[in-house]
């Protein structure tokens, strides 16, 4: 008995010790939890969606899960996906671009202004270095590649959006961090000034200046990188720039916010929309493949550029099941589709461009 109480004590104080390293970050304190415990969104000691969404469906059970991850086939491509290094150290301010890092992780360039999105260079979306490593070919870029950039945008603090590494080298880059309420915790426990953090609710309008706006909107997904969840909160965005107005999607699944935004906003030139990370075990906090499609038409989307897939498995899914079903169930919507390579510039305002099915013959 003493030296199973023994074991299981030197457990606990490990398990302790790896909970206190910088990269699981902060919780709210002082002034800025006394902010989140006015949002309306805040309930009962944590952040809720809209309508009720529990994380997972019990559709099947978490040993299933379990199996089906370690079963399923084609989860990580054999060959090296595709990609193109652009400098955008040297990029022309009049070019105005969106560059794609795989994921969720994408820079904009857009009359003048330099934004960077949920960036994730570390090779691996988990607090342990060894587990979801990124797909060959997907890591091209490094923090060293960026230029400086105007308005670092964090939808929400998990692993695979908030890196800690990624963000502590890039944080001489950065002028101003655009966040959900919060998130800005985490950053300033890691050195950043939080003079230069916004953190945002739900409908919070920020101008930013020169015909730019940003808009925290709804997102239906959780949030949290240690023991206690919701405690910041997830969130899109809606980009307003001069001429061009953009959703920016973050995580989360499918409900009534996005005909809701949509309607508000009056439509956007580029949505870009999670697709892909789906299982019907947690359909509420991630958007079945089916959804996506009806998100973008709920937004009056333009365009879409479906996004969340193609350097990560998190799911079950063949790698390129989002793009291939998309593309499929596109025959019938023609909706004008974005799917660059990783690293290839799109240019924002052209509305022409037809891109190549980059991940056909792929293994």
């Amino acid at each position: 008995m003493i030296i199973l109480l023994t074991i299981v004590v030197i457990i606990a104080i490990a398990i302790f010790a790896f909970l206190k390293q910088p990269k699981f970050g902060k919780l709210p304190a002082g002034d800025r939890l006394a902010r989140i415990e006015n949002s309306p969104n805040y309930k009962n000691g944590s952040f809720t969606n809209l309508s009720h969404t529990p994380q997972m469906t019990g559709e099947g059970g978490f040993l299933k899960i379990m199996k089906d991850m370690f079963t399923a086939k084609n989860r990580r491509p054999v060959d090296s996906i595709p990609s193109v290094k652009t400098d955008l150290l040297n990029l022309s301010p009049d070019k105005d671009i969106l560059v794609w890092f795989g994921h969720s992780s994408y820079f904009m360039q857009i009359d003048g202004k330099r934004f960077l999105v949920d960036p994730v260079f570390c090779g691996n979306a988990s607090p342990f270095s060894f587990m979801i490593k990124s797909f060959k070919g997907t890591d091209i870029y490094t923090p060293a590649d960026i230029p400086e950039i105007d308005y670092l945008i964090i939808t929400h603090d998990h692993w695979d959006h908030l890196d800690y590494k990624t963000v502590t080298e890039l944080k001489p880059k950065i002028r101003k961090v655009i966040t959900g309420l919060g998130t800005g915790a985490h950053l300033e426990s890691w050195g950043y000034n939080p003079a230069i953090i916004i953190e945002s609710d739900w409908y919070d309008r920020v101008d930013l200046g020169a015909g730019f706006s940003i808009e925290a909107t709804p997102a239906r997904h959780f949030s949290g990188r240690g023991t206690k969840p919701n405690q910041s909160l997830w969130a899109s965005f809606v980009l307003q720039t001069p001429a061009t107005r953009i959703f920016i999607g973050g995580d989360g699944g499918y409900d009534k916010h996005f005909a809701e935004i949509g309607e508000k906003f009056g439509g956007f030139d580029l949505a870009i929309l999670e697709n892909g990370q789906y299982n019907t075990s947690w359909k509420y906090i991630h958007m079945m493949l089916n959804e996506v499609l009806q998100a973008a038409k709920d937004l009056k989307a333009k365009r879409l550029f479906p996004v969340h897939s193609s350097k990560f498995a998190l799911a079950n899914h063949s790698w390129d099941t989002p793009l291939k079903t998309i593309t499929e169930k596109n025959k019938i919507d023609k909706q004008t589709l974005v799917t660059p390579i990783i690293g290839e510039m799109v240019f924002i305002k052209d509305t022409t461009r037809i891109f190549t099915e980059w991940w056909v013959g792929l293994k």
